[in-house]
């Protein structure tokens, strides 16, 4: 069973029952412009966090378990929708979004997987279109959780048709470290 699919039949670290604090300061600060694109969605709380903020919302994952946790807790709420679909087809949505979100999908990327993710977000996203994206740090020290990811990597892989806002520290909250990870935010528009 992959990997995803069996944490999705429990709780898993990154599932928090809320969303991530900084996707909702990006709400609140008016970075954020619909319709919007969750990638690796998991069970919905940042998806549904941004239609509450009366977003237009398509939440996609892989793992149909965190896609069946999403529909229910969507269920009876306008504005968000839910598929089970890898980020890695993109263009099979066959449409555009004014802003993008990754919460931790990014960082469980291979370093050939990269540049083939980056070009389907091209397919989703206009120019001027906004993409955001929460990743482990390599300043989080080891033995648990996710690959980390360097600024020069997130450098490296947007330096192509991209536009590079800001990349700063931020922290990845979990159910499992109340003081949460050392994260990076990185705001990336295409041009």
């Amino acid at each position: 069973m992959d990997f995803f699919e069996a944490a999705y039949r429990g709780r898993p670290p990154w599932d928090i029952g809320r969303p991530q604090k900084e996707f909702a300061a990006l709400a609140r600060q008016g970075e954020i412009t619909g319709p919007v694109l969750d990638i690796g969605c998991g069970t919905g709380d940042n998806a549904l966090f941004f239609a509450g903020e009366g977003y237009e919302v398509l939440g996609i994952d892989a793992a149909p378990a965190a896609i069946g946790k999403a529909r229910k807790k969507a269920a009876g709420r306008p504005g968000v929708q839910f598929l089970v679909l890898d980020a890695r087809d993109l263009p099979t949505l066959d449409r555009t979004f004014g802003t993008v979100t990754d919460c931790g999908f990014f960082h469980t990327l291979s370093d050939e997987d990269r540049p083939g993710y980056v070009k389907n977000l091209e397919s989703v996203l206009p120019s001027g279109g906004n993409y955001f994206m929460l990743c482990f740090s390599e300043l989080e020290p080891g033995g648990y959780g996710p690959r980390r990811v360097t600024q020069a990597e997130i450098r490296d892989s947007f330096r192509d048709g991209w536009i590079i806002r800001y990349i700063r520290p931020a922290v990845f909250e979990a159910n499992t470290r109340a003081e949460g990870s050392r994260a990076w935010l990185s705001s990336v528009a295409r041009e």
